[in-house]
């Protein structure tokens, strides 16, 4: 019984999980981000580059 409460103490005292998590969303928040920025980015060189070769 005392090895059963041991291990439950043990699982919730645990925070590497919870920490993992954490660092996996922020991961996630960073590299939404950078592919919103990215997508923007070329959109507006797009729209550059679409308005210096009707220009021509």
């Amino acid at each position: 019984m005392r090895a059963q409460a041991n291990s439950l103490r043990g699982f919730v005292d645990d925070d590497h999980a919870v920490s993992s998590i954490e660092y996996a969303l922020i991961a996630m928040l960073i590299a939404l981000v950078i592919i919103v920025s990215v997508k923007a980015a070329g959109e507006a060189l797009s729209n550059i580059f679409d308005k210096v070769a009707s220009s021509f």
